[in-house]
């Protein structure tokens, strides 16, 4: 197990992510607890719809066992795809920031 197909990219994934939050856009999300409640609500989806889709008893999706690093938790989960998971999110979050403070600024006008 190498890891380098499927590891290294989620790990990079998480890491361009968080630079782009942390150097780049400084929006603040990481410090929301709306973030973090939205995270737990995504896991709490992932965890059984991923776990069914990759149990290893009888998987659905098949890794490759040379492209991920081989740690599964919990229910057989490779923890890759909890990598990969979290920063598509926190992407998705941090592109909808700009429209979300569009609105705000539209709605302070209006008010005034």
């Amino acid at each position: 197990m190498t890891g380098l197909g499927y590891t290294l990219p989620a790990a990079i994934a998480v890491l361009v992510v968080c630079l782009a939050e942390t150097v780049v856009l400084r929006t603040g999300l990481f410090r929301r607890p709306a973030y973090w409640l939205s995270m737990i609500i995504v896991l709490g989806f992932q965890i059984p719809v991923d776990g069914w889709l990759t149990k290893l008893h009888a998987p659905i999706v098949i890794y490759n066992d040379h492209h991920i690093s081989g740690v599964r938790f919990p229910l057989d989960i490779p923890i890759e795809d909890f990598l990969f998971g979290f920063a598509l999110v926190t992407a998705v979050l941090l592109a909808w920031e700009p429209r979300r403070h569009r609105r705000a600024d539209r709605k302070r006008t209006t008010m005034s």
